[in-house]
Parts: structure tokens; C-alpha cells; sequence
């Protein structure tokens, strides 16, 4: 059974820094893709960074430079690092695992596996 747990999420100013964690337990075999979504209200759910089984990392446009997204093999935790924080990077963010050998799935819908979600709010 795969379980994915959200920390470290908050409220910061504009320019602020948090960074995120995931949890996760279950993914032991096989290859996988992880990733992070956010979602703002009233928006669709949007995929922000990933990383796939070999390490090769995707952002969306709106955070390269600011964002990084990095995986703890041992520990079995995800983490997103988030610089420069912006107004409109406030939403709910959430963890989320495919398995995948190499690359990483496009939308939310095939993701089977998520976490309950850390709201992030960035203030102006």
C-alpha cells in the first residue's frame, strides 16, 4: 500500500523560501515517478515539478529557477524547495507517485497515488 504524507507547508511573504516534503512509504519496489501538484481555488490542478526513476528532473515554466525538486532514495522522501515565493504561487500543494521506468506522466489523472496536501500562501 503506498502512502504519501505532505510537510512543510505555510505562510511566507513575497520572496520568502519554504520547502516542502513527502513522505512516502509503499514505493519500495519498482520504478517510479514522483511529483509535486498544486492547486489554486478555483483552478485546475497543475503540475509543478517532477523527477523521474533516473533522477532527470521537469518544471513548469512559471518556477524554473526558483523551484527545485529533489528525491531521498534511502529515506524514501521527496522534498520541493521553493525560493523566491510569489502571490500567485499560492495554492494547496500535493505529493504524487506513478510507477514509471524513465519518465514521468503528464497529468494528474494518471498519477494514482497522492498525498493529502500543504497549503502554501504567499503573501504580497
Amino acid at each position: 500500500q503506498v502512502q504519501l504524507v505532505e510537510s512543510g507547508g505555510g505562510s511566507v511573504q513575497a520572496g520568502g523560501s519554504l520547502r516542502l516534503s513527502c513522505a512516502a512509504s509503499g514505493l519500495w519496489y519498482g520504478r517510479y515517478c514522483m511529483a509535486w501538484f498544486r492547486q489554486a481555488p478555483g483552478k485546475e490542478r497543475e503540475k509543478v515539478a517532477a523527477i523521474d526513476s533516473d533522477g532527470i528532473t521537469w518544471y513548469t515554466d512559471s518556477v524554473k529557477g526558483r523551484f527545485t525538486i529533489s528525491k531521498d532514495n534511502a529515506k524514501n522522501t521527496l522534498s520541493l524547495q521553493m525560493n523566491d515565493l510569489k502571490p500567485e504561487d499560492t495554492a494547496m500543494y500535493y505529493c504524487a507517485a506513478a510507477f514509471a521506468a524513465g519518465w514521468c506522466p503528464n497529468g494528474p489523472n494518471d498519477f494514482p497515488f497522492w498525498g493529502q496536501g500543504t497549503q502554501v500562501t504567499v503573501s504580497s
